[in-house]
């Protein structure tokens, strides 16, 4: 089999793609401003002034921030009491954890031996270190910290921003869809999620710098924070076996590895009754809100035929699809016939674990904006996701509103809330195909039809293949293509 020659590295300032001429999409809608930018333009080489590419994308994270403040406005007003958080859609966990929690009285109640706190040490870490520097005698606490760590996702918020433009190469633009997505401006303050965002973020950036050590560090930090950035070593392990250069793996997810345990070893030993707690949480939960498991219970509580699923039913049958996802991604990675990027594999990988965890919860968007951008940086099939997303997140804290709801006529129809739902997972299902299709056909993968081929691949930039299933699945088919005289 011939192997595809790979790109050679372009020196100096790279000519940057501009959304208005590269995206067909976008080019529609720039006639008010006088059409796209023109062809004998020089963007990327040529200083654009005060405005850079950079500026202008942390000018849009901050309104994108002051929209995120106004959307939680209604309960900053009015408070999160009663059903307040699920008529205005407003809801944030920062507020009651600080009083249910006991952060009020005890900044630091997740490090004692009866704690009962049920996220991992390090966000447990950031909990307690937010709720330490509220001052002890404003009239209002849980407002003030509420709104610390609204600024304090700000920030994360910029840095994943700005890691995102660094990481998309020449298409640095496509970075403006994290720092305007509707779907992180409305879940981004519904938990501490962000902070697992902006390390996988760092990570990632770390690693397409050829830096593993530190990106195994960052992963392994953003994995005591929420554990899916430790599924992106999945897709460096695909890489990995592709071109025989293990050792990028093994040291990277060592490291990442080791960072965790380092991380999480110290609380475990003082509080073990404590570290146990977050483990014992997640396996005897339920079907949570939002998940393919809990509308299926839905469904399945209005008929004869088909069974609830129980937590412990959910749990096994959740990792078995995991695990089955994941290996049709290590199949797709191997028969490609051109090396796939990393940002492709690690979306697919996330979403397969969204997808399938009895868990969904809203702030999961978080997770999957930034993959995605890298993965598949398409303006219109953004846009129809994150429509599809706004009518989730809000047809969630009605449906949540109307089970409290004491005027039946007023009550949001559960059959609203299970469309709203199968839809969402629908467009997540659909965004994985594109994905896994601009994969099988590189043409369709707006990354490399700029004329690059892996802006994040790092140490596996320029690697030859070295085992491909490919060769044995189509020896014959890629034979006589190649037999084929050129155009």
């Amino acid at each position: 089999m011939r192997e595809s020659k790979q790109p050679k590295p372009i020196k100096g300032p790279l000519r940057i793609t501009v959304p208005s001429r590269a995206d067909g999409f976008l080019r529609q809608f720039t006639a008010v401003i006088g059409g796209p930018l023109g062809r004998h333009s020089d963007p990327g080489r040529v200083s654009p002034g005060f405005f850079t590419v950079q500026r202008v994308l942390i000018i849009m994270t901050v309104i994108g921030s002051l929209l995120m403040l106004l959307a939680k406005n209604p309960c900053r007003i009015n408070g999160w009491g009663g059903n307040n958080a699920y008529i205005y859609a407003c809801y944030s966990d920062w507020v009651p954890l600080f009083s249910a929690r006991g952060f009020a009285d005890n900044p630091w109640i997740p490090f004692s031996a009866d704690a009962q706190f049920e996220y991992p040490v390090l966000m447990s870490t950031v909990a307690s270190a937010v709720a330490s520097i509220v001052p002890q005698g404003a009239a209002n606490r849980s407002l003030i910290y509420f709104d610390m760590n609204l600024i304090l996702v700000a920030i994360l918020w910029i840095i994943t921003v700005l890691c995102t433009m660094r990481m998309a190469g020449r298409r640095p633009w496509d970075a403006a869809m994290v720092a305007i997505a509707p779907g992180i401006i409305l879940a981004g303050s519904v938990n501490w999620d962000m902070w697992a965002v902006t390390l996988l973020a760092l990570g990632m950036l770390s690693f397409a710098r050829g830096r593993t050590v530190l990106a195994g560090i960052l992963i392994g930090l953003g994995a005591a924070m929420k554990i899916y950035p430790f599924f992106v070593l999945g897709a460096i392990l695909v890489l990995a076996i592709r071109t025989g250069k293990l050792k990028t793996f093994w040291v990277t997810g060592g490291t990442a590895a080791l960072t965790w345990v380092v991380v999480n070893l110290p609380y475990a030993l003082a509080y073990p009754e404590s570290f146990k707690h977050f483990f014992t949480f997640s396996s005897e939960r339920g079907a949570g809100f939002s998940s393919l498991w809990h509308v299926w219970n839905l469904i399945a509580a209005k008929t004869e035929v088909l069974g609830v699923f129980q937590a412990q039913q959910i749990s096994r049958l959740g990792l078995v699809l995991f695990f089955i996802c994941c290996a049709g991604v290590l199949l797709l990675g191997l028969l490609a016939k051109q090396r796939p990027r990393l940002g492709s594999l690690a979306f697919l990988i996330v979403a397969s674990f969204v997808m399938f965890n009895k868990v969904y919860s809203p702030q999961f968007i978080v997770w999957l904006v930034p993959l995605f951008v890298l993965a598949l940086p398409r303006w219109k099939d953004f846009l129809i996701w994150m429509l599809v997303e706004v009518a989730h997140f809000y047809s969630v804290w009605y449906y949540l509103d109307s089970l409290n709801a004491e005027n039946a006529q007023k009550a949001f129809p559960e059959s609203g809330y299970i469309i709203a739902v199968i839809v969402h997972m629908l467009m997540l299902a659909y965004l994985m195909y594109l994905v896994v299709y601009s994969v099988i056909d590189p043409r369709r993968d707006p990354i490399r039809a700029v004329g690059q081929d892996d802006p994040i691949a790092g140490p596996f930039a320029g690697a030859q293949d070295k085992f491909t299933l490919r060769r044995w699945f189509f020896k014959d088919r890629d034979s006589e293509r190649e037999k084929e005289p050129a155009a």
